[in-house]
Protein backbone atom coordinates (compact mmCIF):
# COMPACT_ATOMS: atom_id res chain seq x y z
CA UNK A 1 0.00 0.00 0.00
CA UNK A 2 1.03 3.82 -0.75
CA UNK A 3 1.66 5.80 1.85
CA UNK A 4 3.46 8.37 -0.29
CA UNK A 5 1.43 11.81 -0.34
CA UNK A 6 0.58 12.39 -3.94
CA UNK A 7 -1.70 14.97 -3.48
CA UNK A 8 -4.71 13.14 -5.29
CA UNK A 9 -7.30 11.06 -3.38
CA UNK A 10 -6.27 8.94 -0.12
CA UNK A 11 -3.00 7.32 -0.40
CA UNK A 12 -3.70 3.73 -1.23
CA UNK A 13 -7.34 4.37 -1.39
CA UNK A 14 -7.94 1.50 -4.33
CA UNK A 15 -5.72 -1.30 -2.17
CA UNK A 16 -7.41 -0.71 1.25
CA UNK A 17 -10.65 -1.03 -0.32
CA UNK A 18 -9.72 -4.40 -2.38
CA UNK A 19 -11.12 -1.83 -5.73
CA UNK A 20 -8.72 -4.08 -8.17
CA UNK A 21 -10.54 -7.17 -7.41
CA UNK A 22 -10.44 -10.16 -9.58
CA UNK A 23 -12.85 -9.12 -11.76
CA UNK A 24 -10.95 -5.69 -12.57
CA UNK A 25 -7.70 -6.17 -14.75
CA UNK A 26 -5.64 -3.47 -13.23
CA UNK A 27 -2.25 -3.27 -14.42
CA UNK A 28 -0.92 -0.08 -13.02
CA UNK A 29 2.82 -0.15 -13.87
CA UNK A 30 1.93 -1.15 -17.20
CA UNK A 31 -0.24 1.77 -17.70
CA UNK A 32 2.46 4.13 -16.04
CA UNK A 33 5.29 2.77 -18.12
CA UNK A 34 3.50 3.69 -21.31
CA UNK A 35 2.56 7.50 -19.96
CA UNK A 36 6.47 8.03 -19.31
CA UNK A 37 7.75 6.24 -22.47
CA UNK A 38 5.14 8.27 -24.37
CA UNK A 39 6.09 11.57 -22.84
CA UNK A 40 2.42 12.25 -22.61
CA UNK A 41 2.39 16.02 -20.52
CA UNK A 42 -1.40 15.56 -20.10
CA UNK A 43 -3.88 12.73 -18.53
CA UNK A 44 -7.68 13.24 -19.13
CA UNK A 45 -9.36 11.68 -16.07
CA UNK A 46 -13.91 11.00 -17.14
CA UNK A 47 -15.88 10.24 -15.07
CA UNK A 48 -19.49 9.98 -17.19
CA UNK A 49 -22.41 11.46 -14.75
CA UNK A 50 -25.61 10.32 -15.15
CA UNK A 51 -26.25 12.41 -18.30
CA UNK A 52 -23.67 9.70 -20.18
CA UNK A 53 -21.36 12.70 -20.65
CA UNK A 54 -17.66 12.72 -19.56
CA UNK A 55 -17.13 15.32 -17.02
CA UNK A 56 -13.05 15.49 -16.46
CA UNK A 57 -9.76 17.00 -15.33
CA UNK A 58 -6.60 17.29 -17.58
CA UNK A 59 -4.19 15.80 -15.12
CA UNK A 60 -0.24 15.52 -15.15
CA UNK A 61 1.07 12.31 -16.22
CA UNK A 62 2.61 12.21 -12.11
CA UNK A 63 -0.78 12.70 -10.27
CA UNK A 64 -3.01 10.37 -13.27
CA UNK A 65 -0.33 7.59 -11.94
CA UNK A 66 -1.19 8.47 -8.45
CA UNK A 67 -4.58 8.86 -8.75
CA UNK A 68 -4.58 4.59 -10.18
CA UNK A 69 -3.42 3.85 -6.94
CA UNK A 70 -5.02 6.97 -4.78
CA UNK A 71 -8.12 8.17 -6.96
CA UNK A 72 -8.98 11.22 -7.55
CA UNK A 73 -10.83 13.99 -5.41
CA UNK A 74 -13.78 14.67 -7.81
CA UNK A 75 -16.46 17.20 -6.81
CA UNK A 76 -19.58 15.50 -6.43
CA UNK A 77 -21.79 18.29 -7.20
CA UNK A 78 -21.96 17.19 -10.90
CA UNK A 79 -24.66 14.94 -9.56
CA UNK A 80 -26.67 17.53 -8.75
CA UNK A 81 -26.72 18.96 -12.38
CA UNK A 82 -29.84 18.37 -14.77
CA UNK A 83 -28.98 18.63 -18.51
CA UNK A 84 -29.36 22.08 -18.37
CA UNK A 85 -26.60 21.81 -15.97
CA UNK A 86 -28.71 23.61 -13.35
CA UNK A 87 -28.66 22.57 -9.76
CA UNK A 88 -32.20 20.36 -9.25
CA UNK A 89 -31.52 20.22 -5.77
CA UNK A 90 -31.70 22.14 -2.55
CA UNK A 91 -27.99 21.46 -2.55
CA UNK A 92 -27.11 21.76 0.96
CA UNK A 93 -29.98 20.25 2.33
CA UNK A 94 -29.34 16.52 4.24
CA UNK A 95 -28.46 14.20 1.96
CA UNK A 96 -27.59 16.30 -1.21
CA UNK A 97 -31.71 17.21 -1.38
CA UNK A 98 -31.31 13.54 -2.85
CA UNK A 99 -31.28 11.32 0.18
CA UNK A 100 -27.79 10.03 -0.09
CA UNK A 101 -26.63 11.07 3.70
CA UNK A 102 -22.36 10.47 1.75
CA UNK A 103 -23.65 13.73 -0.60
CA UNK A 104 -24.46 16.45 2.49
CA UNK A 105 -22.55 19.34 1.79
CA UNK A 106 -21.71 19.14 -1.86
CA UNK A 107 -18.68 17.19 -1.12
CA UNK A 108 -16.38 15.34 -3.36
CA UNK A 109 -16.11 11.90 -4.59
CA UNK A 110 -12.92 9.54 -5.28
CA UNK A 111 -12.91 8.79 -8.93
CA UNK A 112 -10.47 5.75 -9.57
CA UNK A 113 -9.44 5.42 -13.14
CA UNK A 114 -9.13 2.11 -14.86
CA UNK A 115 -6.36 1.28 -16.51
CA UNK A 116 -7.85 -0.91 -18.92
CA UNK A 117 -9.43 2.31 -20.20
CA UNK A 118 -6.26 3.85 -20.95
CA UNK A 119 -5.55 5.56 -24.72
CA UNK A 120 -3.74 8.16 -26.58
CA UNK A 121 -6.05 10.49 -28.28
CA UNK A 122 -4.54 11.39 -31.41
CA UNK A 123 -6.30 14.50 -32.20
CA UNK A 124 -4.69 16.29 -28.97
CA UNK A 125 -0.99 17.17 -28.17
CA UNK A 126 0.74 14.47 -26.02
CA UNK A 127 -2.35 13.82 -24.15
CA UNK A 128 -3.80 10.13 -22.49
CA UNK A 129 -7.32 9.49 -21.45
CA UNK A 130 -8.68 7.05 -19.00
CA UNK A 131 -12.34 6.52 -17.40
CA UNK A 132 -13.16 6.09 -13.88
CA UNK A 133 -15.43 4.64 -11.50
CA UNK A 134 -16.75 6.69 -8.41
CA UNK A 135 -16.83 6.12 -5.03
CA UNK A 136 -17.42 7.31 -1.66
CA UNK A 137 -14.45 8.41 0.61
CA UNK A 138 -14.82 5.49 2.61
CA UNK A 139 -14.71 3.17 -0.05
CA UNK A 140 -18.72 2.47 -0.66
CA UNK A 141 -19.37 2.42 -4.26
CA UNK A 142 -21.03 5.28 -5.74
CA UNK A 143 -25.00 4.48 -6.02
CA UNK A 144 -25.65 7.01 -8.77
CA UNK A 145 -22.87 6.16 -10.58
CA UNK A 146 -23.78 3.65 -14.28
CA UNK A 147 -20.86 1.95 -15.25
CA UNK A 148 -20.75 0.47 -11.14
CA UNK A 149 -24.47 -0.54 -11.91
CA UNK A 150 -24.00 -2.13 -15.32
CA UNK A 151 -20.97 -4.08 -13.67
CA UNK A 152 -23.81 -5.41 -11.20
CA UNK A 153 -26.06 -6.24 -13.82
CA UNK A 154 -23.07 -8.24 -16.00
CA UNK A 155 -22.45 -10.43 -12.54
CA UNK A 156 -26.07 -11.19 -12.21
CA UNK A 157 -26.07 -12.09 -15.76
CA UNK A 158 -22.53 -14.02 -15.53
CA UNK A 159 -24.21 -15.76 -12.62
CA UNK A 160 -27.13 -17.24 -14.72
CA UNK A 161 -24.75 -18.67 -16.81
CA UNK A 162 -24.29 -16.03 -19.71
CA UNK A 163 -21.92 -13.41 -20.73
CA UNK A 164 -23.49 -10.38 -23.01
CA UNK A 165 -22.55 -8.99 -26.18
CA UNK A 166 -23.05 -5.75 -27.36
CA UNK A 167 -23.49 -4.10 -30.71
CA UNK A 168 -23.59 -0.67 -31.10
CA UNK A 169 -25.65 1.24 -34.36
CA UNK A 170 -25.59 4.85 -33.74
CA UNK A 171 -27.18 7.68 -35.96
CA UNK A 172 -26.10 11.84 -35.05
CA UNK A 173 -26.09 14.80 -37.49
CA UNK A 174 -23.06 16.76 -38.45
CA UNK A 175 -23.37 20.51 -38.80
CA UNK A 176 -21.36 23.35 -39.78
CA UNK A 177 -21.03 25.76 -37.32
CA UNK A 178 -21.54 29.86 -38.06
CA UNK A 179 -19.53 32.63 -37.35
CA UNK A 180 -21.05 33.83 -33.76
CA UNK A 181 -20.75 36.80 -31.00
CA UNK A 182 -21.67 35.08 -28.27
CA UNK A 183 -23.23 37.86 -25.92
CA UNK A 184 -22.50 37.59 -22.11
CA UNK A 185 -26.03 38.16 -21.48
CA UNK A 186 -27.15 35.33 -23.56
CA UNK A 187 -24.01 32.98 -22.31
CA UNK A 188 -25.83 31.56 -19.56
CA UNK A 189 -28.47 28.64 -18.56
CA UNK A 190 -28.83 27.78 -21.00
CA UNK A 191 -27.12 29.81 -23.74
CA UNK A 192 -29.18 29.90 -27.42
CA UNK A 193 -27.83 27.41 -29.87
CA UNK A 194 -24.88 27.88 -32.18
CA UNK A 195 -25.74 29.27 -35.58
CA UNK A 196 -24.93 26.62 -37.53
CA UNK A 197 -25.54 25.69 -41.65
CA UNK A 198 -26.01 22.77 -43.63
CA UNK A 199 -22.64 20.54 -44.20
CA UNK A 200 -24.09 17.99 -46.62
CA UNK A 201 -27.12 17.59 -48.55
CA UNK A 202 -29.71 14.62 -47.59
CA UNK A 203 -32.69 12.95 -48.98
CA UNK A 204 -30.01 10.31 -51.00
CA UNK A 205 -30.19 7.24 -48.30
CA UNK A 206 -26.62 5.04 -48.50
CA UNK A 207 -25.33 7.39 -51.51
CA UNK A 208 -21.47 6.91 -52.05
CA UNK A 209 -21.30 10.23 -53.79
CA UNK A 210 -22.33 11.93 -50.89
CA UNK A 211 -19.84 9.78 -48.39
CA UNK A 212 -16.99 10.74 -50.47
CA UNK A 213 -18.20 14.32 -50.34
CA UNK A 214 -17.55 14.55 -46.72
CA UNK A 215 -14.54 12.39 -47.58
CA UNK A 216 -11.63 14.78 -45.43
CA UNK A 217 -14.12 14.66 -42.28
CA UNK A 218 -15.09 11.08 -42.45
CA UNK A 219 -11.19 9.78 -43.08
CA UNK A 220 -10.45 11.84 -40.18
CA UNK A 221 -13.32 10.48 -38.05
CA UNK A 222 -12.13 6.68 -38.63
CA UNK A 223 -8.64 7.20 -38.14
CA UNK A 224 -9.00 8.70 -34.81
CA UNK A 225 -11.58 5.92 -33.87
CA UNK A 226 -9.10 3.59 -35.18
CA UNK A 227 -6.20 4.94 -33.37
CA UNK A 228 -7.98 4.78 -29.96
CA UNK A 229 -8.88 0.83 -30.58
CA UNK A 230 -12.70 1.20 -32.08
CA UNK A 231 -12.52 0.99 -35.80
CA UNK A 232 -15.81 1.40 -37.17
CA UNK A 233 -17.48 -1.44 -38.71
CA UNK A 234 -19.50 0.85 -40.80
CA UNK A 235 -20.25 4.29 -41.92
CA UNK A 236 -23.66 5.19 -43.54
CA UNK A 237 -24.76 8.60 -45.10
CA UNK A 238 -28.67 8.38 -43.82
CA UNK A 239 -31.99 10.19 -44.90
CA UNK A 240 -31.39 13.98 -43.08
CA UNK A 241 -28.79 16.63 -44.25
CA UNK A 242 -25.48 15.42 -42.84
CA UNK A 243 -26.87 12.18 -41.03
CA UNK A 244 -24.72 9.59 -40.15
CA UNK A 245 -24.74 6.34 -39.16
CA UNK A 246 -21.90 4.71 -37.31
CA UNK A 247 -22.10 0.86 -36.50
CA UNK A 248 -19.13 -1.08 -34.35
CA UNK A 249 -18.96 -5.14 -33.87
CA UNK A 250 -19.95 -6.71 -31.23
CA UNK A 251 -18.39 -6.45 -27.90
CA UNK A 252 -18.39 -7.13 -24.42
CA UNK A 253 -20.79 -5.72 -22.26
CA UNK A 254 -18.94 -2.47 -20.09
CA UNK A 255 -16.62 -2.57 -23.16
CA UNK A 256 -19.77 -1.81 -25.24
CA UNK A 257 -20.84 0.87 -22.84
CA UNK A 258 -17.15 2.56 -22.55
CA UNK A 259 -16.92 2.34 -26.41
CA UNK A 260 -20.36 4.28 -26.74
CA UNK A 261 -18.74 7.15 -24.32
CA UNK A 262 -15.47 7.39 -25.99
CA UNK A 263 -17.51 7.14 -29.71
CA UNK A 264 -19.55 10.11 -28.74
CA UNK A 265 -16.86 12.02 -27.72
CA UNK A 266 -14.00 11.62 -30.29
CA UNK A 267 -16.32 12.32 -32.99
CA UNK A 268 -18.19 15.60 -31.47
CA UNK A 269 -14.12 16.30 -30.23
CA UNK A 270 -12.45 15.58 -34.20
CA UNK A 271 -15.70 17.72 -35.95
CA UNK A 272 -15.33 20.56 -33.16
CA UNK A 273 -11.50 21.24 -34.42
CA UNK A 274 -12.64 21.46 -37.92
CA UNK A 275 -14.92 23.76 -37.05
CA UNK A 276 -18.17 21.87 -37.48
CA UNK A 277 -20.99 20.21 -34.52
CA UNK A 278 -21.67 16.66 -33.76
CA UNK A 279 -25.04 16.50 -32.18
CA UNK A 280 -26.54 13.06 -30.75
CA UNK A 281 -29.76 15.05 -30.17
CA UNK A 282 -32.30 12.97 -31.33
CA UNK A 283 -34.52 15.62 -33.72
CA UNK A 284 -32.53 18.89 -34.30
CA UNK A 285 -34.97 21.51 -34.70
CA UNK A 286 -33.83 22.44 -37.94
CA UNK A 287 -36.01 22.55 -41.36
CA UNK A 288 -35.79 19.38 -42.98
CA UNK A 289 -33.94 17.19 -40.22
CA UNK A 290 -34.58 13.82 -39.15
CA UNK A 291 -34.51 12.11 -35.72
CA UNK A 292 -31.90 9.39 -35.10
CA UNK A 293 -31.78 6.33 -33.06
CA UNK A 294 -29.40 4.33 -31.33
CA UNK A 295 -30.27 0.51 -32.01
CA UNK A 296 -28.94 -1.73 -29.19
CA UNK A 297 -28.22 -4.95 -31.01
CA UNK A 298 -27.67 -8.15 -27.94
CA UNK A 299 -26.90 -11.53 -27.62
CA UNK A 300 -26.15 -13.88 -25.32
CA UNK A 301 -23.02 -16.12 -25.60
CA UNK A 302 -23.21 -19.26 -22.69
CA UNK A 303 -20.37 -19.55 -20.29
CA UNK A 304 -20.66 -23.52 -20.56
CA UNK A 305 -19.40 -23.74 -24.18
CA UNK A 306 -19.21 -20.27 -25.83
CA UNK A 307 -21.88 -20.63 -27.73
CA UNK A 308 -24.46 -17.98 -28.93
CA UNK A 309 -27.14 -19.06 -27.08
CA UNK A 310 -29.75 -17.04 -28.99
CA UNK A 311 -29.28 -19.23 -32.18
CA UNK A 312 -31.51 -22.15 -32.62
CA UNK A 313 -31.01 -25.03 -35.27
CA UNK A 314 -35.04 -24.68 -36.23
CA UNK A 315 -36.13 -21.50 -35.75
CA UNK A 316 -34.70 -17.44 -35.86
CA UNK A 317 -34.44 -17.62 -32.09
CA UNK A 318 -33.82 -19.98 -28.79
CA UNK A 319 -36.22 -20.43 -26.48
CA UNK A 320 -33.60 -18.35 -24.44
CA UNK A 321 -33.46 -15.67 -26.91
CA UNK A 322 -37.49 -16.07 -26.73
CA UNK A 323 -37.61 -15.41 -23.13
CA UNK A 324 -35.22 -12.17 -23.26
CA UNK A 325 -37.27 -10.96 -26.18
CA UNK A 326 -40.06 -11.43 -23.29
CA UNK A 327 -38.50 -9.71 -20.51
CA UNK A 328 -37.61 -6.46 -23.14
CA UNK A 329 -41.36 -6.30 -24.02
CA UNK A 330 -42.47 -6.38 -20.43
CA UNK A 331 -40.72 -3.66 -19.17
CA UNK A 332 -40.38 -1.64 -22.33
CA UNK A 333 -42.61 1.38 -20.49
CA UNK A 334 -40.36 2.26 -17.67
CA UNK A 335 -37.17 1.34 -19.34
CA UNK A 336 -37.81 4.17 -21.86
CA UNK A 337 -36.24 6.39 -19.56
CA UNK A 338 -32.90 4.60 -19.48
CA UNK A 339 -33.33 4.66 -23.41
CA UNK A 340 -34.72 7.56 -24.14
CA UNK A 341 -33.88 10.38 -20.96
CA UNK A 342 -34.72 13.63 -23.09
CA UNK A 343 -38.56 15.18 -23.85
CA UNK A 344 -36.88 15.46 -27.44
CA UNK A 345 -36.33 11.54 -27.63
CA UNK A 346 -39.84 11.19 -27.99
CA UNK A 347 -40.30 12.93 -30.96
CA UNK A 348 -39.01 10.08 -32.82
CA UNK A 349 -41.87 7.73 -31.92
CA UNK A 350 -44.31 7.89 -34.71
CA UNK A 351 -45.91 5.23 -36.67
CA UNK A 352 -44.41 4.64 -39.89
CA UNK A 353 -40.80 6.30 -39.10
CA UNK A 354 -39.01 3.22 -38.99
CA UNK A 355 -38.76 3.91 -35.17
CA UNK A 356 -41.25 1.69 -32.70
CA UNK A 357 -44.51 3.79 -31.46
CA UNK A 358 -45.44 0.43 -30.10
CA UNK A 359 -44.34 -2.77 -27.80
CA UNK A 360 -44.01 -5.14 -30.96
CA UNK A 361 -41.48 -7.75 -31.64
CA UNK A 362 -41.08 -9.33 -35.35
CA UNK A 363 -38.11 -10.94 -36.97
CA UNK A 364 -36.65 -9.03 -39.41
CA UNK A 365 -38.86 -5.81 -39.47
CA UNK A 366 -37.25 -2.56 -38.90
CA UNK A 367 -40.97 -0.86 -37.36
CA UNK A 368 -40.97 -3.24 -34.10
CA UNK A 369 -39.77 -1.96 -31.34
CA UNK A 370 -37.62 -5.56 -30.69
CA UNK A 371 -36.24 -7.03 -34.10
CA UNK A 372 -35.09 -10.37 -34.18
CA UNK A 373 -32.31 -10.76 -36.82
CA UNK A 374 -31.24 -14.66 -37.76
CA UNK A 375 -33.06 -17.42 -39.13
CA UNK A 376 -33.07 -21.33 -38.50
CA UNK A 377 -28.91 -22.39 -38.07
CA UNK A 378 -27.63 -18.98 -38.13
CA UNK A 379 -24.93 -18.69 -35.69
CA UNK A 380 -25.19 -14.95 -35.26
CA UNK A 381 -28.98 -14.33 -34.11
CA UNK A 382 -29.40 -11.59 -32.26
CA UNK A 383 -32.00 -8.99 -31.43
CA UNK A 384 -32.03 -5.57 -31.98
CA UNK A 385 -33.80 -2.81 -29.43
CA UNK A 386 -34.93 0.41 -31.30
CA UNK A 387 -36.32 2.37 -28.44
CA UNK A 388 -32.88 4.38 -27.64
CA UNK A 389 -31.68 7.90 -28.73
CA UNK A 390 -28.26 8.30 -29.07
CA UNK A 391 -27.95 10.66 -26.08
CA UNK A 392 -29.33 8.01 -24.20
CA UNK A 393 -26.02 7.34 -20.74
CA UNK A 394 -24.78 3.87 -22.05
CA UNK A 395 -24.50 2.31 -18.83
CA UNK A 396 -27.76 3.07 -17.91
CA UNK A 397 -29.28 1.61 -21.39
CA UNK A 398 -27.50 -1.61 -21.57
CA UNK A 399 -28.17 -2.03 -18.01
CA UNK A 400 -31.66 -1.77 -18.48
CA UNK A 401 -31.53 -3.90 -21.14
CA UNK A 402 -29.57 -6.64 -19.18
CA UNK A 403 -32.00 -6.49 -15.77
CA UNK A 404 -35.34 -6.92 -18.38
CA UNK A 405 -33.72 -9.57 -20.60
CA UNK A 406 -32.66 -11.63 -17.37
CA UNK A 407 -36.05 -11.37 -15.58
CA UNK A 408 -37.94 -12.97 -18.59
CA UNK A 409 -35.39 -15.70 -18.37
CA UNK A 410 -35.59 -16.38 -15.23
CA UNK A 411 -39.13 -16.22 -15.11
CA UNK A 412 -39.77 -18.36 -18.58
CA UNK A 413 -41.69 -15.89 -19.82
CA UNK A 414 -42.96 -16.48 -23.98
CA UNK A 415 -43.44 -13.08 -25.33
CA UNK A 416 -46.59 -12.05 -27.18
CA UNK A 417 -47.06 -13.22 -30.95
CA UNK A 418 -44.39 -12.03 -32.95
CA UNK A 419 -46.20 -9.14 -35.80
CA UNK A 420 -45.97 -10.84 -38.93
CA UNK A 421 -46.40 -7.68 -41.65
CA UNK A 422 -47.11 -4.07 -39.96
CA UNK A 423 -46.20 -3.83 -36.63
CA UNK A 424 -47.73 -0.66 -36.57
CA UNK A 425 -51.05 -1.57 -37.12
CA UNK A 426 -50.91 -4.76 -34.27
CA UNK A 427 -52.99 -4.16 -31.21
CA UNK A 428 -50.42 -3.48 -28.41
CA UNK A 429 -49.33 -1.29 -25.32
CA UNK A 430 -47.97 2.08 -27.66
CA UNK A 431 -45.06 3.07 -25.95
CA UNK A 432 -44.96 6.31 -23.34
CA UNK A 433 -46.10 9.28 -25.71
CA UNK A 434 -43.59 11.89 -23.79
CA UNK A 435 -40.81 11.77 -21.39
CA UNK A 436 -43.05 12.58 -18.56
CA UNK A 437 -45.05 9.63 -19.23
CA UNK A 438 -42.43 7.44 -18.87
CA UNK A 439 -41.12 9.02 -15.42
CA UNK A 440 -44.47 7.73 -14.10
CA UNK A 441 -44.05 4.47 -15.74
CA UNK A 442 -40.67 4.13 -14.16
CA UNK A 443 -41.66 6.12 -10.60
CA UNK A 444 -44.29 3.02 -10.19
CA UNK A 445 -42.78 0.27 -11.45
CA UNK A 446 -41.24 -2.21 -8.77
CA UNK A 447 -39.06 -4.34 -10.90
CA UNK A 448 -36.33 -1.67 -11.84
CA UNK A 449 -36.44 -0.43 -8.09
CA UNK A 450 -35.45 -3.46 -7.18
CA UNK A 451 -32.81 -4.53 -9.54
CA UNK A 452 -31.34 -0.82 -10.16
CA UNK A 453 -31.83 0.34 -5.87
CA UNK A 454 -34.71 2.43 -5.21
CA UNK A 455 -31.73 5.53 -4.25
CA UNK A 456 -30.85 5.41 -8.01
CA UNK A 457 -34.75 5.54 -9.57
CA UNK A 458 -36.24 7.94 -7.02
CA UNK A 459 -32.97 10.02 -8.05
CA UNK A 460 -33.50 10.08 -11.74
CA UNK A 461 -37.38 10.52 -11.47
CA UNK A 462 -36.48 13.39 -9.17
CA UNK A 463 -34.06 15.35 -11.88
CA UNK A 464 -36.18 13.99 -14.81
CA UNK A 465 -39.23 15.78 -13.42
CA UNK A 466 -37.38 18.82 -12.56
CA UNK A 467 -36.16 19.04 -16.40
CA UNK A 468 -39.44 18.60 -17.44
CA UNK A 469 -40.87 21.38 -15.00
CA UNK A 470 -38.33 23.81 -16.71
CA UNK A 471 -39.54 22.62 -20.21
CA UNK A 472 -43.32 23.21 -19.32
CA UNK A 473 -42.70 26.66 -17.82
CA UNK A 474 -41.10 27.71 -20.87
CA UNK A 475 -43.78 26.51 -23.58
CA UNK A 476 -45.85 28.49 -21.07
CA UNK A 477 -43.99 31.45 -21.41
CA UNK A 478 -43.43 30.84 -25.14
CA UNK A 479 -45.75 28.99 -27.03
CA UNK A 480 -44.68 27.04 -29.60
CA UNK A 481 -45.68 28.20 -33.19
CA UNK A 482 -48.25 26.18 -35.24
CA UNK A 483 -47.15 23.46 -36.54
CA UNK A 484 -43.64 23.31 -34.52
CA UNK A 485 -42.51 20.15 -33.53
CA UNK A 486 -39.36 20.76 -31.57
CA UNK A 487 -39.14 23.70 -29.00
CA UNK A 488 -36.69 26.33 -28.54
CA UNK A 489 -35.93 25.10 -25.16
CA UNK A 490 -35.09 21.76 -26.47
CA UNK A 491 -32.35 23.45 -29.17
CA UNK A 492 -30.89 24.77 -26.36
CA UNK A 493 -30.61 21.93 -23.63
CA UNK A 494 -29.86 19.58 -26.06
CA UNK A 495 -28.06 20.69 -29.55
CA UNK A 496 -24.76 21.24 -28.26
CA UNK A 497 -25.11 19.51 -25.29
CA UNK A 498 -24.98 16.08 -26.50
Amino acid sequence: MSTDISGVGQPGFVDRYGLAGHDRPYDVDEVAAQIRDLGLRTVRLAVVDQHGVPRGKMMSPSAAIAAMSDGLDFSGAIYSLDTGNQVFVPAFARGGGFGIEEFTGFPDVVVVPDPGTFRVLPWADRTGWMLCDAYFGNGQPMPLDGRGLLRRMLADLGEAGYDYLAGLEVEFSVVIRSPEELAPENAGFTPPPPPVSVFERGYQFLSEVRLDSMAGVLEAVRDALTDIGLPPRSIEDEWGPGQLEFSFAPMAGLAAADAAVLFRSAVKQVCQRRGLLASFMCRPALPNFFSSGWHLHQSLLSRTDGSNAFASASSALSEVGRYWVAGLLAHAAPMAVFAAPTVNGYKRFRPYSFAPDRVTWAVENRGALVRVQGSPGDTSSHVEMRLGEPAANPYLYLASNIAAGLDGIRRGVEPPPAAETDPYAVDAPPLPASLADAVNALDADPFYRKEFGDRLVSYLVMMKRFEIGRYQDALASSPQADGQDVSDWEMREYFEFF
